[in-house]
């Protein structure tokens, strides 16, 4: 069992930065990444990172989020720059062992 616990989310204006983390219980999960969801939206990858370090962005993200693990804490980081009013989501963190979770998510508002 993997229990996954995030922090950093809150309301930032656009152009603005933010920086999530997720840190995992039990064993080191091998993949670990972020989805997002906006209301009346489907989840959307944002961007996940394989415990050798290697990563995968969707597109909206690629150039401006950042993603990056300490495998020895067991955390995942995810650091947000020029963000704007379509990033606006409820941000889950994920994790495979090879078996999924998610955590309980955590909210992102950018807003004038």
């Amino acid at each position: 069992q993997v229990q996954l616990v995030e922090s950093g989310g809150g309301l930032v204006q656009p152009g603005e930065s933010l920086r999530l983390s997720c840190t995992a219980s039990g064993n080191v999960p091998f993949l670990m990444g972020w989805y997002r969801q906006a209301p009346g939206k489907q989840r959307d990858l944002v961007a996940l990172i394989y415990s050798g370090g290697a990563t995968n962005y969707g597109d909206a993200v690629k150039g401006r989020f950042t993603i990056s693990r300490d495998n020895s804490k067991k955390t995942v980081y995810l650091q947000m720059t020029t963000l704007k009013p379509d990033d606006t989501a409820v941000y889950y963190c994920y994790a495979a062992t090879p078996r999924a979770y998610w955590g309980q998510g955590t909210q992102v508002t950018v807003s004038s």
